[in-house]
């Protein structure tokens, strides 16, 4: 197939382009190529059409789709955000540049999407009471984190909550702006799905790590981050207790996982969205990532701070159960295997040197994290 794939100059993207042209596909990219996420533009890979332009530009994504069979959507403004004040950004690159897309698809008459979702459309992950049963606990209130109080609490009794694995049937609760707008995105694609007979799925990414994520800009993650300061001889400061559970998913699992669920869209009812978790389905401790990555650099321990972000959730792990099911997708890079590329990957770049980012946004707006 001819694939368009928005974002796909950036660290997912760029993966899932190499996984497409691997199986014989013809990858078009889509990608703003902003020098917030690019101090240094990746060149393209052989084999690929590259379009330097804004999703939301409708004349550059009418002249990316021509000849396109499906679409990888990977493109998004990332992070939290600082204050609320951001919103207009979030909204304007990750929803409006969504409608832009999918208005210029249904036009164009293509009606096969993948889309890059995100498990933070969960708000907090599965939690069980041992008197009530599953329950979802509300946002945590500051002066519970600032006393040190981490973990969520039964809404009905108070009690101490055990974290589980969420499933796609979970209620949404998205807790900041982000998390919004990627909800937001499912929503605008189920709709152009019903509209125009068209298939689409929603990989809902965990926490993803790996090879080529990007360092020290606005779009890196902690992984990242702990990496640049164990290659600086610094060790990584875990915010809280380092308790927070997380699903560690290694970048090429998420982009073979797209070249997946692009191969059975054909199969798929038409004028339906399908969500998929997209993670390893282990769960790992925040606390136990950065000691893993310290010790595969070699560097110092971390330092577990107690400090906290308005608007993180405690746990939020994966039940990956359907995407095996239904496509036949698992995770193949286990946690320590992956870590120590990662690690090893950010131990040969020179902790002087300004290194390339490579995720990405088509939007020239400026990201946060």
């Amino acid at each position: 197939m001819r694939v368009l794939v928005t974002g796909g100059a950036g660290f997912i993207g760029s993966q899932v382009v190499a996984a497409l042209l691997a199986r014989g596909h013809e990858p078009v990219v889509l990608d703003a190529l902003l020098p917030s996420a690019h101090p240094e533009p990746p060149p393209p890979r052989p084999g690929e059409r590259r379009i330097v332009a804004d999703v939301r530009d409708r004349a550059a994504v009418d002249a990316a789709l021509d000849g396109v069979q499906a679409v990888c959507h990977q493109a998004a403004m990332v992070g939290l955000g600082k204050d609320f004040a951001d919103a207009p950004d979030y909204v304007g690159c990750n929803d409006l540049g969504t409608a832009v897309l999918l208005a210029a698809m249904a036009a164009a008459g293509v009606r096969q999407l993948v889309l890059a979702g995100s498990m933070v459309v969960y708000g907090e992950g599965s939690y069980t009471c041992t008197r009530h049963g599953a329950v979802r606990p509300g946002p945590r209130a500051e002066a519970e984190l600032a006393a040190g109080r981490f973990e969520p609490r039964c809404p009905r009794c108070g009690a101490e909550l055990r974290p589980g694995l969420v499933g796609e049937d979970a209620p949404t609760d998205p807790r900041n702006v982000y998390a919004a707008t990627k909800l937001a995105q499912e929503h605008l694609a189920a709709s152009w799905a019903r509209a125009t007979g068209g298939r689409a799925v929603s990989l809902r990414y965990h926490n993803v790590y790996g090879p080529g994520m990007p360092r020290d800009t606005p779009y890196a993650g902690v992984a990242s981050f702990f990496r640049s300061a164990l290659a600086r001889g610094q060790s990584p400061t875990v915010y809280e207790d380092g308790g927070q559970r997380r699903d560690f998913v290694h970048v090429r699992d998420v982009a073979a996982a797209n070249a997946v669920a692009l191969w059975a869209l054909p199969d798929r009812a038409p004028g339906t969205l399908t969500a998929y978790n997209t993670g390893s389905g282990v769960p790992h401790t925040v606390g136990e990532m950065a000691q893993t990555l310290a010790a595969a650099c070699g560097g110092p321990p971390p330092v577990v701070t107690g400090e906290y972000r308005l608007g993180d959730v405690r746990h939020i792990t994966a039940s990956s159960r359907r995407i095996a099911a239904d496509l036949g997708w698992r995770a193949a890079t286990g946690f320590t295997e992956g870590m120590a590329e990662f690690a090893r990957e950010g131990m040969r770049a020179a902790p002087s040197a300004r290194p390339a980012a490579t995720t990405s946004s088509v939007c020239p707006t400026n990201p946060m994290s």
